[in-house]
């Protein structure tokens, strides 16, 4: 009997191929006295309600303030990625409980501070901030506040709602224990009959394999796998909006997609213009199916043949090294000092490349102003993988910018900002392995990969949120909704998007469970916005048109210093039109006519 390749535990893992956390911490013990320590400094802060009118109050406050926060901010990112590191270490599981847990606590200490703010004389508040020296960079800061004032609630009510905001954020954490931890898959048998354990890391290699068999059996005993916690996932998932919504009903908004936006000062049209817009251009990913279809040669193009290239290549196994050459070549339109920062990532642990036993699925890049910008990868040796490292190290270097070039208060962008720069790495380093390649048909494979891209971020994200409206609105109206009442809004959706040609398999009812993102609401369509934006800024580096790096790099460096709208336009793309969406729209077809053209 072939044995079954089995993933590699923790301690198996190369060190070089993991990310230096123990340059924050050495040890859980180490944390513990600086846990220990913060909870004694941050009863310090009891002492100020009642006395912000007095501008050195104000002044020892915010200062006091950034300390806790930035000892705390350490504390939840070393807890967090040594907790993702293996998922079921009840060691790093509990010091992780214990921050979230704590920083609730924290949050209803602080509690009183944007009421009390408000309560001052804002002309008296406004004066002090122009005329003290140490209050010149908080203006923004308390701009903000004073913006949001219809949506502060009182002192007490505040101090409530942050006392059980961890409690709030249960579905989540559910969601992501039950997905990270507690589910597993069934054994399917590769390409050459091996018989190897599904995880959603290999998922996606099988779901791309050439041997319809494989993509075939991996697409269904994924989803069979989720159809089986279908109701526990539809009560996590509508758990969740109903948080969400509570909270905006708290805070006054008219809407939950209100309360998401107006923050940052984005205007609602921007959500729903984006979903008009991928409404609108619908027929060119109905064309790019029926393409598909046809190079693929299928007689039917299922759910499981979405992913698989429609040029036959051999397949590809790249190692982590290579990888890094590649990204790097792909980058250096960005300059010296870009490449710089990330050779230095790179050398320096930013990364945690390989998939280990128990370790969190996916990839991100984390950290804190007065941490490393850490990267979590599940590395599998393909070039979606090197593209994956490419956007995240895009995430990374954008918060090694925006930390070095802004003070601890708006060293962290928003989160509609969050997805433009690692995009625009992906979109370089695309582009680069389009024109260097000389191969045909690994040409038309690269051109096909771009079309992936743009169908993935751009049209697949809006999709999701499309549905995230629909169930937020629902939801907010009233209207509850069961397992079958979420798969049957999914599956709408994938015969709008996909089209006629596609046949929507009812596996892919039970897709809406396994994204992660859903519990970050409304986060879905920065991806598409963001792409969008990463274009412009991407086209424009590549034109050497005038200024275009500067000013980029100079998105990279503004951090939360403005509102993000306000951020983008600085730096020359505005993205309150629908012409970043468009243009992206019409390189999709551009490729897609390129695609037709040289595969005839």
């Amino acid at each position: 009997m072939t044995e079954v390749k089995r993933l590699k535990t923790r301690d198996e893992i190369a060190s070089e191929y993991k990310w230096n956390i123990e340059k924050v911490y050495k040890s859980s013990k180490r944390w513990e006295e600086d846990f220990q320590e913060l909870k004694i400094e941050a009863l310090k802060l009891k002492e100020f309600p009642g006395t912000l009118n007095d501008p050195k109050n104000l002044i020892s406050y915010l200062n006091l303030k950034e300390r806790i926060s930035r000892k705390a901010e350490v504390l939840f990112v070393y807890a967090h990625l040594k907790s993702d590191e293996d998922t079921a270490n009840t060691e790093f599981q509990t010091i992780k409980e214990k921050i979230d847990g704590y920083l609730a606590e924290l949050s209803s200490i602080n509690a009183f501070f944007v009421p009390e703010i408000l309560s001052l004389n804002e002309a008296e508040l406004l004066k002090n901030i122009d005329e003290i020296q140490e209050l010149n960079m908080y203006k923004f800061f308390f701009k903000q506040i004073i913006i949001m004032k219809p949506h502060t609630l009182s002192r007490e009510l505040e101090e409530m709602l942050a006392s059980v905001s961890d409690c709030l954020e249960a579905p989540g954490n559910i969601f992501g224990m039950l997905t990270n931890a507690d589910m597993t898959f069934p054994n399917i048998e590769d390409e050459n009959n091996k018989e190897i354990e599904l995880t959603e890391v290999n998922y996606a290699t099988f779901i791309r394999s050439k041997d319809r068999r494989v993509r075939e059996e991996a697409f269904k005993a994924l989803f069979s796998t989720y159809n089986k916690f279908k109701n526990t996932l539809t009560s996590s998932l509508t758990s969740s909006v109903k948080n969400f919504i509570f909270l905006s009903k708290a805070n006054k908004y008219k809407s939950s997609l209100e309360s998401s936006l107006k923050p940052n000062n984005i205007p609602l049209e921007v959500y729903y213009k984006s979903i008009d817009t991928i409404n609108k251009n619908l027929d060119s990913l109905h064309r790019y199916v029926r393409v598909k279809k046809r190079l693929l040669g299928l007689d039917e193009m299922h759910m499981y043949d979405l992913y698989v290239p429609v040029i036959d290549i051999p397949k590809e196994h790249i190692e982590f090294e290579e990888a890094v050459k590649i990204v790097k070549e792909g980058l250096n339109p960005l300059g010296q000092e870009y490449l710089n920062i990330f050779k230095e990532g790179v050398d320096n642990g930013w990364v945690d490349v390989f998939e280990n036993k128990g370790k969190r699925g996916g990839a991100y890049s984390w950290g804190c102003h007065d941490t490393m910008p850490y990267v979590l990868l599940n590395y599998n040796y393909s070039i979606n993988d090197v593209s994956t490292f490419a956007h995240e190290m895009g995430h990374s270097i954008h918060s090694y910018y925006s930390r070095k070039n802004q003070p601890h208060l708006y060293s962290n962008y928003t989160l509609f900002c969050a997805e433009v720069a690692s995009t625009t790495n992906e979109a370089l380093l695309i582009h680069h392995l389009i024109n260097k390649e000389e191969d045909e048909n690994k040409r038309l494979y690269l051109i096909n990969q771009e079309l992936e891209q743009i169908r993935t971020t751009v049209f697949r994200q809006l999709m999701f949120a499309e549905f995230e409206i629909l169930v937020h609105e629902s939801i907010e109206n009233g209207k509850p909704l069961n397992s079958k009442d979420l798969c049957g809004i999914w599956h709408d959706l994938n015969v709008k998007y996909f089209g006629p040609d596609m046949i929507v398999d009812d596996g892919i009812d039970m897709e809406w469970a396994r994204i992660p993102h859903f519990y970050s609401d409304f986060y879905v369509y920065q991806y598409a916005t963001g792409y969008a934006a990463a274009s412009a800024f991407a086209k424009a580096i590549l034109e050497n048109n005038e200024n275009a790096l500067e000013k980029y790099k100079g998105f990279l460096k503004s951090g939360g210093s403005d509102y993000p709208i306000n951020t983008l336009k600085t730096a020359g793309v505005d993205i309150t039109t629908s012409k970043p969406l468009e243009a992206t729209i019409a390189r999709f077809n551009e490729l897609l006519d390129m695609l037709e053209k040289q595969s005839v």
